[in-house]
């Protein structure tokens, strides 16, 4: 039994090899005067029959991996998936490196077509300026939709440069391929493709992470510069995700009206020649992404909904702000203005207006109710019949009785800032009289894209019908008439003057703050400024009635002899950092001269002019440059009181007692 126990696990016999004639020509048959290679036996396995099942002999060693159900002894479970994962995973990066690339099916495909490598190319250099500093410190939200629009603009330049490239030098090539390509070392393919990806893959992928390091770094010095805290929230692996999808997003919409301009070529070519239905298609498509894009995206989408937003705001009041009881103040009974004409803005501006107590507490004299007239944009529906009513209200109030008479130019829904407003009231103990109009719905922002012409207007109204009546006062009698305004309030007074001679022949005095880049003066005072200054601090005439001032304190002054500052005195408070200043579409194709040496106290020596890059920067910081403190950005703080001060003090008004003021505006809390 032992024996035929043995007989039964002993390994079968190797099966004979059958004797299969081999095919003549063999590619393993002996060549002539060689002797002929052994050839090794083949091997045989013998695998049980299905269904049936081999046990061990009682007594015996069990098979390795079998156990005792401890798991000991067998090997780790999964083994085969493991190796299977692997194998799988080995092979995709052995496709990976044959081809990173998809190729299309077809060339008809447009918008699932991968993109070409030098497109890439200049979209990530312009992803890697778009982290270049620009005028203030910038969150790292906004610098993902900087880098995904600038990123997106590089592969629009680096598609049409590569197309150009082929128009012009394809049939060269085609003509001189051989010879070329004889002339290469290797044999050219498509294993040169898939090095260039993977090349670009590489090198792209680690400069771009120092580069968003560096970035900030960059920020981190500019908010030094702009006292803010140096610590940043600088979220770089969601920068680069949100460029890229903002970057392919508008690539997709770029390659869909390809799309749907190639079959408006291929409809239109049924019936007129094809190079008229190309001409046709390329205008009609042009046509409807421009006025498509600015009529309905822009004018009747994003304007129109801000516009009726802003219009249910109007209709609002702040918290805190009630309807006054004086006479001398718009919106009270005795006003010829109704408090709800008023609006949002004109409401916030007349309900808080400064009482005497309010005034004699801070400048420890005696002071009266000033006075605030304000015309909102229900009270008349005309420029001109708002400027006539502004003029009845000033006169029901006595406002040409006061010593000072000042115009003042809103920005958007109205707003008059009380930075500016209330320092001209204490430093005269109320003996004032301010007027303003308001022009227009729209917020600041939306206003000045579309809507300052309007500003000009009003204000220009408002200007001139004021100094009419003024005129009628014999000039012994007349209060000081002063004009003020802040960004594109600031504008529609420059826009109510011909230039520098005539503000100097009209009012007796001026404060302007932040005044946009298009304002008309201001241009002018630049364009024309003395040799030496910069362009962020101009120096015009020496000094003698127009000066510049970041901090007002220490900019007014003019140290020496010719320091002689005449009446009448204009002050422009103006950032070198204030995007709002130096915002222009030029940017995009030209320098600044705001960036020339030497550059300005708060920027940083690390900005510079990219084409295209440096335009979006810019815009975005507008949209940013509240988020800083005075003065820097757009914010200028409390600089209107050594402005007032310079521009039209009070007798007796002291540099102590402009100190004095300068510390309780610091510590004051803004009604509005």
């Amino acid at each position: 039994m032992g024996q035929a126990a043995d007989d039964r696990l002993a390994p079968p016999p190797p099966a004979e090899p059958l004797d299969t004639p081999e095919p003549p020509g063999d590619a393993r048959s002996p060549r002539p005067g060689k002797p002929p290679r052994p050839r090794a036996a083949p091997h045989h396995r013998t695998r049980p029959h299905r269904g049936t099942r081999q046990r061990p002999r009682s007594g015996s060693a069990r098979p390795a991996g079998t156990g005792d159900g401890t798991g000991e002894d067998s090997p780790p479970s999964g083994t085969p998936a493991l190796r299977r994962i692997r194998r799988r995973a080995l092979g995709l990066a052995r496709r990976l490196l044959r081809r990173p690339y998809w190729q299309a099916p077809s060339s008809a495909y447009v918008i699932r077509r991968w993109p070409g490598l030098t497109a890439m190319c200049c979209a990530t250099l312009f992803f890697w300026l778009s982290l270049t500093p620009s005028l203030v410190p910038r969150p790292w939200l906004l610098q993902g939709v900087i880098g995904g629009i600038t990123a997106a603009i590089g592969y629009a330049i680096g598609g049409l440069a590569q197309w150009l490239v082929r128009l012009t030098l394809g049939p060269l090539y085609r003509r001189y391929r051989q010879p070329l390509l004889r002339r290469l070392p290797g044999r050219p393919g498509p294993h040169w493709r898939a090095r260039a990806w993977l090349a670009y893959y590489v090198l792209s992928t680690g400069l771009t992470i120092a580069a968003l390091s560096w970035s900030a770094d960059a920020q981190r010095e500019l908010r030094r510069l702009q006292e803010m805290p140096e610590t940043l929230t600088w979220h770089s692996m969601m920068i680069a995700l949100l460029a890229m999808g903002i970057c392919f997003a508008l690539v997709a919409i770029g390659r869909a009206v390809r799309l749907g301009t190639r079959v408006l070529i291929r409809v239109l070519g049924r019936f007129v020649p094809r190079p008229l239905a190309i001409g046709v298609g390329l205008l009609v498509s042009a046509t409807v992404v421009v006025f498509g894009t600015r009529d309905v995206v822009f004018d009747r989408g994003v304007i129109d909904v801000a516009a009726r937003l802003a219009e249910k705001t109007d209709q609002s009041t702040k918290d805190g702000i009630v309807q006054p009881t004086s006479r001398l103040v718009s919106g009270s009974r005795a006003s010829l203005v109704r408090w709800e004409e008023l609006g949002y803005e004109g409401r916030n501006f007349t309900g808080s207006s400064l009482t005497p107590h309010q005034i004699s507490t801070v400048t420890g004299k005696h002071a009266v109710q000033p006075i605030r007239v304000y015309i909102g944009q229900e009270s008349a529906p005309t420029f001109a019949s708002r400027a006539k009513l502004a003029v009845r209200e000033l006169e029901r109030t006595g406002a040409f009785d006061r010593e000072v008479l000042a115009i003042a130019g809103t920005t958007g829904r109205g707003w008059v800032n009380s930075t500016d407003a209330e320092p001209l009231e204490y430093i005269h103990g109320g003996d004032t009289a301010i007027v303003a109009v308001q022009y227009s719905y729209l917020p600041s922002w939306a206003s000045f894209l579309v809507d300052k012409e309007q500003a000009g207007r009003a204000t220009r109204a408002l200007v001139e019908a004021v100094r009419a009546r003024w005129l009628r006062i014999p000039a012994a009698e007349r209060p000081k008439l002063v004009v003020f305004g802040e960004s594109l309030g600031a504008y529609g007074i420059e826009a109510s003057f011909d230039g520098p001679d005539d503000m100097l022949a009209k009012v007796d005095g001026a404060v302007l703050a932040g005044t946009p880049n298009f304002s008309p003066i201001r241009r002018r005072l630049t364009a024309h400024r003395d040799r030496g200054s910069p362009v962020w601090r101009p120096e015009y005439d020496k000094g003698r009635h127009f000066r510049f001032a970041q901090w007002p304190k220490r900019d007014l002054a003019r140290p020496g002899p010719a320091s002689g500052w005449k009446g009448p005195r204009v002050v422009y408070l103006q950032n070198a950092s204030d995007a709002i200043v130096w915002w222009s579409p030029e940017l995009a194709f030209q320098p600044p001269r705001w960036l020339r040496e030497p550059l300005g106290p708060d920027i940083t020596d690390e900005v510079n002019w990219f084409p295209l890059v440096t335009f979006w920067q810019t815009t975005v910081d507008m949209a940013v440059s509240y988020g800083v403190g005075a003065p820097h950005g757009h914010r200028y703080g409390n600089g209107s009181v050594e402005a007032w001060a310079a521009v039209a003090p009070d007798k007796g008004w002291t540099k102590q007692d402009t100190e004095q003021l300068r510390r309780f505006m610091d510590q004051r809390e803004a009604p509005y």
